[in-house]
């Protein structure tokens, strides 16, 4: 079946992407949960007129967020965390930390952007990971977890 996100849904597509997906979870999940409507004739029609009137707009959007990649791509952040002697850390350090981090640097990114290799890191050292700010603007952040 085909259908129109209305809605970014991981894995599946971007907002107004038209894709294929299996009926039963068109019809049972996408569509009752307001994130996709059916691929009619009509629908495609409105579609087709909202992108075109958002066009010029994800040109701004994009511009700005590559902007803000230069920026974030030279930016090396240090996290602090209470560590043993052995350098494993008391807990761990996930995303919401270095979002917050990445704020104090004076970025607006929120941690729902921010994707870690591992969800959790356990250990001091150096880390990487990626921010996505835009549907075609992924940067990689560098930072540091040190102990406190």
């Amino acid at each position: 079946m085909n259908i129109i996100l209305k809605q970014d849904v991981e894995l599946l597509g971007s907002k107004f992407d038209v894709v294929t997906v299996k009926d039963g979870y068109a019809r049972n999940f996408l569509i009752p949960q307001g994130l996709a409507v059916a691929a009619t004739a009509s629908n495609m029609k409105v579609n087709d007129e909202v992108i075109r009137q958002q066009a010029h707009k994800a040109v701004k959007a994009k511009e700005a967020a590559q902007a803000i990649a230069e920026k974030l791509e030279g930016l090396n952040l240090k996290l602090g965390a209470k560590a043993g002697e052995s350098g494993k850390i008391f807990g761990s350090v996930n995303s919401i930390q270095l979002a917050d981090a990445i704020q104090g640097a004076g970025y607006d990114i929120e941690r729902k952007q921010i994707s870690l290799a591992d969800d959790t890191i356990k250990e001091l050292g150096s880390y990487e990971a990626t921010v996505k700010l835009h549907k075609e603007v992924i940067v990689t952040v560098k930072f540091e977890v040190v102990a406190e």
